[in-house]
């Protein structure tokens, strides 16, 4: 897999580049804000994924019957 990857000019993501992302964010946000943007981050990813296996609102079934 790795080899089309590289072959397509993708570049894979490693620890190296996961530190480096991290200290960005440490410099840019500061050690106090980072654990409230994650957690931001995480619920939105839980809505989200929540809003896609929820089921549909029975008001769309009411409004394509009128």
């Amino acid at each position: 897999m790795s080899g089309a990857l590289l072959g397509l000019g993708l570049i894979t993501f490693g620890v190296a580049e996961a530190i480096f992302v991290f200290g960005i964010l440490m410099l840019l946000f500061g050690a106090k804000k980072l654990p409230a943007l994650a957690r931001g981050l995480g619920s939105g990813i839980r809505n989200f994924k929540g809003e896609l296996e929820a089921p549909p609102d029975d008001r769309d079934d009411e409004s394509h019957d009128a």
